[in-house]
């Protein structure tokens, strides 16, 4: 099918969520493409099940606020940036809702956030100017950069 102008407009929503009370800031598929989160103003994250059109489960980050929020290699940890408190980009455990590790280093607000597609690898990006390399099996920034203007960060 070729998505021309008509195609487009013949278009309907056909599922409204309202499990947000504030903006969706991010979302971010699972390697399957089963599974979406979603990460809001309102500091709570959502996922929900794409084969059943339904949300399955609402976290909250109430303390530390989230923002970018990413899938790791596994379906059942996320990467997400801090938007209270401080700007450590945070490890998740959604199986039990416990944060696995901490990435401290950014001095202002994380605006990029991408996992390596082949290894434990992401990069992220701040208002500081910097873009840092992280793995997740370590606390501590592998490498850094310093930029000219608002950096994005993508492998």
């Amino acid at each position: 099918m070729k998505l021309d102008e008509n195609v487009w407009r013949s278009f309907q929503i056909s599922k409204v969520f309202r499990e947000n009370t504030n903006k969706i800031n991010a979302l971010d598929y699972s390697s399957s493409g089963e599974l979406l989160i979603t990460s809001s103003d309102d500091d709570s994250i959502v996922i929900y099940d794409c084969e059943e059109g339904k949300s399955t489960r609402t976290l909250l980050s109430r303390k530390y606020g989230v923002s970018l929020i990413r899938y790791t290699h596994a379906q059942n940890t996320v990467l997400h940036a801090s938007t209270k408190l401080d700007d450590t980009i945070r490890y998740l455990s959604l199986h039990d809702n416990k944060y696995l590790r901490y990435f401290k280093g950014h001095q202002q607000r994380v605006v990029s956030l991408c996992m390596s597609p082949i290894d434990d690898t992401f990069i992220s990006g701040a208002m500081d100017r910097s873009i840092r390399l992280w793995d997740l099996r370590s606390p501590n920034c592998a490498g850094l950069m310093h930029v000219n203007g608002r950096p994005v960060a993508a492998f």
